[in-house]
């Protein structure tokens, strides 16, 4: 890993955190909190993005088995629709890291914001490929979600959320027009609210 960065001195419980799922028209957004121990031996940890489906995979073996504790925090598609994803994904973070089991000396959240909490923390511009427990967390949460969308895509089929994972594809356009939103699509983000022919306004 590049540039690597390192908690304040004395942190031995450091919680690296990451979401999966701001961007996409369709389904929950995603965190987890992943505490590692100082000498585990998962190699390969960096941003999920840049890894293969398998890679992940194998990965999320090593981290479970691995990890100090670990823990999923989620915001609902209707709690993305009422706050703005943006403070959607602020509150999956917070509950993420109140659901592991032992409490971090320091948190390491991806991006440049921090949600509201009583932790010592830190916002760690591009973390997911700096620091390796939020690197843990955006394999661990990429890893659910996708497993999730591939759920869904069998009960609202048509969509292609196996393989587009509900974000905004020429194929999920598409079959937005034809079919109309489902569920678990979010009527706040515009493609979906413009097919439905709403204003932002009429959503609250």
């Amino acid at each position: 890993m590049t540039s690597q960065w390192s908690p304040p001195r004395g942190v031995r419980l450091l919680a690296g955190v990451d979401e999966v799922g701001r961007g996409p028209l369709a389904g929950d957004v995603v965190t987890a909190a992943v505490i590692l121990p100082l000498d585990h031996q998962i190699n390969g940890l960096v941003d999920s993005k840049s890894l293969s489906a398998r890679q992940r995979e194998n990965l999320y073996g090593d981290i479970v088995g691995q990890a100090t504790c670990w823990a999923i925090g989620r915001a609902s598609v209707e709690e993305i629709d009422r706050f703005n994803i943006l403070q959607a994904t602020l509150m999956a973070m917070r509950r993420a890291v109140l659901g592991l089991e032992m409490k971090p000396d320091y948190v390491a959240v991806d991006g440049n914001r921090l949600p509201q909490w009583e932790y010592a923390a830190e916002a760690v511009v591009k973390g997911d490929g700096r620091v390796e427990a939020i690197s843990a967390a955006s394999i661990i949460a990429k890893v659910v979600r996708d497993a999730e969308m591939q759920t869904f895509d069998k009960e609202y089929p048509g969509y292609g959320f196996a393989k587009n994972k509900g974000y905004g594809t020429p194929q999920h356009l598409e079959a937005l027009q034809r079919l109309g939103p489902c569920a678990i699509h979010r009527r706040s983000f515009a493609p979906v609210s413009e097919g439905l022919g709403i204003e932002q306004n009429d959503l609250f």
